[in-house]
């Protein structure tokens, strides 16, 4: 069987969004209703995306990490799912503030991420209309996804494999350039040793 391609996700939000709620829904398809809300843990999932086995590694954050460990979080990471709950205008507002920080640390790669509204299903106590995320995520320049981690409305799985993907394309865009550079350094060297043969 072909190695599995690895891929590492990483989960940023402030405490209480539903960050573990989500990855939880992902892998298991089931809400969990009490979970210590100060745990980070990190989830191994295997998956068959577009007919490749990839294996994703996923860092579910606490959202209550000091600088450096934020940081530590954000420079392991490739792929990053932003979530804010749709009930709470605050959390929406530190998105925005958190995608500067991981374009600081992650500088000059550009950051590959996704913005999650979550907690759909509590639409009668809105404060982030869907256009508003939706244009948030027009300026982060990225996908928008509205669920809710509680019914499993809002295809969650699809947030997942959609991340991988742009991972996997951003690597081969990144690889290609690699490449293209390290010819062009061949190429130098040899024409520099041959100008030294012919002088």
């Amino acid at each position: 069987m072909a190695k599995s391609a690895e891929v590492k996700l990483a989960i940023f939000g402030r405490a209480g969004v539903g960050k573990s709620a989500l990855v939880v829904r992902f892998l298991t398809k089931r809400f969990i209703w009490e979970y210590d809300p100060t745990l980070e843990s990190t989830y191994r999932h295997q998956a068959n995306i577009d007919d490749e086995v990839v294996t994703m590694e996923i860092l579910d954050t606490a959202g209550q990490e000091d600088t450096i460990q934020r940081e530590g979080h954000m420079r392991w990471g490739e792929g990053f799912v932003l979530v804010y709950d749709i009930t709470d205008r605050g959390s929406f507002e530190e998105v925005l503030p958190l995608k500067n920080i991981l374009d600081e640390v992650k500088k000059p790669k550009n950051v590959t991420l996704i913005l999650v509204g979550n907690k759909a299903d509590l639409d009668h106590s809105r404060q982030v209309s869907t256009e508003e995320g939706e244009k948030l995520a027009t300026e982060l320049a990225c996908a928008f996804y509205e669920c809710s981690a509680c019914t499993g409305e809002g295809n969650i799985t699809e947030i997942f494999y959609e991340l991988c993907r742009e991972v996997r394309r951003r690597r081969m865009v990144q690889g290609k350039t690699r490449r293209r550079s390290s010819t062009t350094h061949v190429k130098q060297a040899i024409n520099k040793m041959l100008t030294k043969i012919s002088s």
